[in-house]
């Protein structure tokens, strides 16, 4: 098992997971590093001790930083690694937690060879955001994808297999596009159809005043991820398009089938596939 209780490990981006990642690492006696532009999250961070030193400048942040974890939005992300380029002169780790990991893997590629890149992505999280929701407990039990790229080396990959079983999750490697097409379905397709849903309800609260009024616990679990981060979210829409676009497309299928069904009244069509329905979820450790 590797030492992490050597290493100055920086986390750029002191939201909901860099946070949580930072107070789940406190353990580890490793140096920890937080870099946030909002300088009151910063604040929240050092009065919590979730970070040994918190500042806004990401050059004084990613100084002598063995592993650099960018725990912000995608589209930040692509950003970043063009920022640290000129940063960091010496070997260092570069990692990330995006959502979507085909487009983050890619710029990687173009780092210079001094940095060690690794794609990550923790599936985990809630609808709320910021340092204030933020819970060292949060990764625990917990699948945590890793996208290695081909220069990746082992050492790396075993850094990062420590640090994810220091935080209480479970490594998966997988490469980025199938990550991508698989995270569409499981996670990015049930954002929009929460949203779908809310939006749906919005129209019929229009002509029936009492849609929110008996809007109980099968509302309320359905419709839960609609209430997700809107800036996060846009940036994995728009950096899994396609995946995205495949998912809506087989769920429409889905929907149309059942729209048929009940339009004709088909009480045995509908029996068959609400049953395998039920099954299948019954047997899923979801």
């Amino acid at each position: 098992m590797i030492d992490l209780r050597n290493l100055k490990i920086t986390i750029v981006g002191m939201g909901l997971m860099g946070g949580s990642l930072a107070g789940a690492l406190r353990s580890c006696g490793c140096l920890l590093v937080g870099v946030d532009r909002d300088v009151e999250t910063n604040e929240i961070a050092m009065a919590r001790r979730l970070v040994d030193r918190a500042t806004t400048d990401l050059a004084d942040g990613v100084r002598g930083a063995d592993m650099v974890i960018l725990a912000t939005p995608v589209r930040t992300i692509l950003r970043l690694l063009d920022d640290i380029v000129p940063l960091i002169d010496h070997a260092c780790v570069v990692m990330d937690l995006g959502s979507t990991k085909a487009r983050v893997v890619a710029k990687m590629q173009s780092l210079p060879q001094h940095f060690q890149p690794l794609g990550g992505h923790p599936m985990c999280g809630r609808e709320t955001s910021g340092i204030a929701a933020a819970d060292a407990l949060l990764y625990r039990g917990n699948a945590f994808v890793l996208t290695p790229l081909e220069r990746t080396s082992g050492e790396t990959l075993d850094l990062a297999h420590a640090m994810v079983k220091a935080i209480g999750a479970h490594p998966m490697l997988l490469d980025a596009e199938r990550h991508d097409r698989v995270v569409a379905m499981t996670s990015h397709l049930p954002y929009l159809l929460a949203c779908s849903l809310v939006a749906a309800a919005q129209m019929g609260a229009a002509v029936e005043d009492k849609v929110w009024n008996l809007a109980a616990s099968g509302f309320r679990d359905t419709s839960r991820l609609a209430a997700s981060n809107v800036e996060m979210m846009l940036d994995i829409l728009l950096t899994n398009r396609e995946a995205i676009l495949r998912s809506l497309s087989i769920y429409r299928v889905q929907l149309n089938d059942l729209v048929a069904l009940i339009e004709r009244e088909d009480e045995d069509g509908l029996r068959r596939i609400l049953n395998q329905c039920q099954q299948c979820r019954s047997g899923l450790a979801v």
